[in-house]
């Protein structure tokens, strides 16, 4: 399977949002699954050969809920993700970490996507813990 891990930060470079990304794919790789790790940011990326999509955030500030515009706008320009199989996460950080991630996924179902689970992941750790034990095979 190849597994896309999508990431954008309140900043540019979000170097714990790349460490839980990188972790992520990490424990994905090692079920034998392809996994990238994309900047949205930075990068530009079409999701339509992926088979699951990851998409992980931050709040904007230590005290909003809101997600970056920047994942609106590459959703909608990243080909083909309505009827993808999906996971949203949040790093932990600010207070209204929960809204954040209900936020995202949100934005994530506004597109079509199918969400398959949510996580607030605290450092890369656990990140590479949810990665091994993540399904993305195909569960027709």
């Amino acid at each position: 399977m190849q597994v896309c891990i999508l990431y954008a930060g309140k900043t540019r470079e979000s170097d714990k949002l790349k460490a839980i990304s990188e972790a992520l794919a990490k424990g994905i790789a090692g079920n034998g699954h392809i996994a990238d790790v994309v900047n949205m940011r930075s990068e530009d990326k079409r999701l339509t050969i992926y088979d699951y999509v990851i998409i992980g955030t931050e709040p904007v500030s230590f005290f909003s809920a809101s997600i970056p515009e920047d994942i609106r706008k590459y959703l909608a320009e990243a080909g083909t993700v309505s009827g993808k199989r999906c996971m949203a996460f949040v790093s932990g950080s600010g207070l209204r970490k929960g809204k954040t991630l209900l936020n995202l996924m949100k934005a994530m179902e506004g597109e079509g996507m199918i969400l398959k689970l949510s996580e607030v992941i605290k450092n890369p750790g656990e990140a590479q813990a949810i990665g091994k034990r993540l399904n993305v095979e195909r569960n027709f």
